[in-house]
């Protein structure tokens, strides 16, 4: 597939898209304690989608079946929402949500802390993670490949004692959830693409306290670390344009 550079009017329209799904993770942010449910989380979000005018993004899309995902400690992305998943003091969520509004997508993920007992190495971890994204943002520039982001993300990752999973990546997004091109949150070798003015990219980095490794649970979409170790995830869409990056769900 093509990689489609959105005109000015576009952008504006992914803003507007992206302001929704920031609406939402701020209120689902301030939801978050021990007792809630992530289904409690879901419901809330599907609710405030609606009333914004949106549509969700992820629910039927290839079957997924809930509008938001929530992945709680080692899980990594696409845990499912559950009624019987309740957070407890200690945890750490990542809530990922998308939208549609008037034919262009918004998609963001923060990792939450549950209560007032996160480990200290949680805690590091989500701050890592959330200025690895910062650090990506920043090579969002006219002339920069998609390997400057990804090289961004793993370096100072890494440097800091942590890893980068390789079995997800972010992507293009525009009319669709999912476009080109990939946006691997490590140094890819190989094809590179060079950053166009009007290049819309979610960018995603999935960084684990432990091995970089992921594997797939029974449900076929809750990735998990393979080694059980905790893992975040933060996620902005992001513009390229002629002055600098852009983003687009702030």
């Amino acid at each position: 597939m093509a990689i489609v550079c959105k005109s000015q009017s576009e952008i504006d329209k992914m803003r507007r898209s992206g302001h929704i799904v920031r609406q939402v993770l701020e209120e689902l942010r301030r939801l978050v304690a021990p007792g809630v449910t992530t289904m409690d989380l879901e419901r809330t979000a599907e609710r405030k989608i609606k009333e914004s005018g949106a549509k969700p993004a992820f629910k039927g899309y290839y079957d997924y079946p809930c509008v938001l995902c929530t992945s709680v400690n080692e899980e990594i992305v696409h845990g499912i929402p559950s009624s019987k998943r309740v957070l407890k003091d200690g945890d750490i969520v990542s809530i990922d949500c998308g939208v549609v509004l008037d034919g262009y997508y918004g998609d963001a993920a923060i990792t939450v802390p549950v209560g007032q007992s996160v480990s200290s190495e949680r805690k590091r971890l989500m701050e890592v993670t959330e200025q690895s994204l910062y650090k990506a943002i920043e090579q969002v520039k006219i002339g920069n490949s998609v390997s400057d982001i990804g090289a961004a993300v793993q370096e100072y990752v890494e440097a800091n004692g942590f890893s980068v999973v390789r079995e997800f990546v972010g992507h293009g997004i525009g009319t669709k959830l999912r476009e080109e091109p990939q946006v691997p949150n490590f140094r890819s070798l190989g094809t590179d693409t060079r950053l166009r003015e009007g290049m819309v990219l979610a960018i995603e980095p999935m960084v684990n306290l432990g091995r970089p490794e992921a594997k797939v649970l029974e449900d076929k979409w809750t990735a998990v670390t393979a080694d059980g170790s905790s893992s975040a995830h933060f996620e902005h869409c992001v513009a390229v344009t002629r002055n600098g990056p852009l983003i687009l769900t702030q």
